[in-house]
């Protein structure tokens, strides 16, 4: 019997991807804990941790009339980002896959009537969210499979794919490692004061009150409370969270819901990503289960 062994909500901002000199540059003499949180996250968990297989609730693939999850048996190539070709571009990639597990998931998904495919196609384009965080975390052995954002998809909606995704994983052999790859509150400055705003200060989130909800999220979730953080969607929403915060909507469907009560470990600090809020949080599988 397959289970999930570890969830992240994690940041993908592109900053984790800029060499250290220029990280610390644009943070005013200082490295982004965005990149130091990851390089102890991989040290402290993803290293030590008996996995065979990463799942990813990928933001910056927004589809419309269905979820998909990749059923590729690989994946490789160069990738540059079409949204800031000057800072991505050229990065060498080779990602295994999982089509067992993939296939898997649709067909649990189905069972449930819900609109959900595994799509091989080999022109099918890579996004950064998943990139970003392989290239930090990824091993070269370990299948990592992305899931897309559904963008006409309800909270319940999320909640039931992440559900799905459970149930099909309880069916294999597998340990898998889930990550919504996302942000908190996803607005940006205007292009003309961007480059005055790069510095991970929270003085640079857009409004004080997107910072305020995004702090109260992160202590919710520190505390174990997804129940609150789930209740409290449609007052969230007004904040714009990165897609929609499906992506940490499907992980907690995956770790049972509102009744999930595992708290999250902070791997670096609460950062602006260019008026974006951005953490990193890590769930630990507890020995009596994610429920309780």
């Amino acid at each position: 019997m397959g289970t999930i062994v570890g969830a992240g909500l994690l940041s993908h901002a592109p900053v984790i991807m800029f060499p250290e000199s220029l990280r610390v540059e644009a943070n005013g003499g200082r490295d982004f804990t965005l990149a130091t949180g990851l390089a102890r996250l991989r040290r402290e968990v993803v290293d030590t941790t008996d996995h065979d297989a990463v799942l990813v609730f990928d933001t910056h693939w927004a589809t419309t009339t269905e979820t998909v999850i990749t059923a590729h048996a690989d994946r490789s190539g160069y990738f540059t980002s079409d949204e800031m070709p000057s800072e991505l571009s050229r990065i060498p990639y080779a990602i295994p896959g999982d089509p067992e597990l993939a296939h898997a998931v649709a067909a649990t998904a189905e069972k449930d009537s819900l609109w959900l495919t595994a799509n091989d196609d080999p022109h099918l384009p890579l996004q950064y969210a998943t990139l970003n965080l392989w290239s930090h975390l990824g091993r070269p052995d370990v299948p990592w499979l992305s899931i897309s954002v559904c963008q006409t998809a309800t909270t319940e909606d999320y909640l039931r794919v992440g559900s799905a995704l459970a149930q099909a994983v309880a069916g294999l052999a597998r340990r898998v490692l889930v990550i919504a790859s996302g942000g908190l509150s996803h607005r940006f400055w205007p292009l003309s004061e961007l480059r005055d705003r790069m510095a991970g200060d929270l003085a640079n989130i857009v409004t004080p009150e997107a910072r305020t909800a995004d702090e109260q999220r992160i202590a919710w979730l520190e505390a174990g409370r997804h129940d609150r953080v789930v209740a409290a969607m449609p007052e969230y929403r007004r904040h714009a969270p990165e897609g929609r915060f499906g992506h940490y909507l499907m992980l907690a469907g995956a770790l049972g819901g509102s009744r999930c009560t595992a708290p999250a470990r902070r791997y670096g600090e609460y950062e602006s990503a260019i008026g974006t809020g951005q953490v990193h949080l890590w769930f630990d599988r507890p020995a009596e289960g994610w429920t309780g």
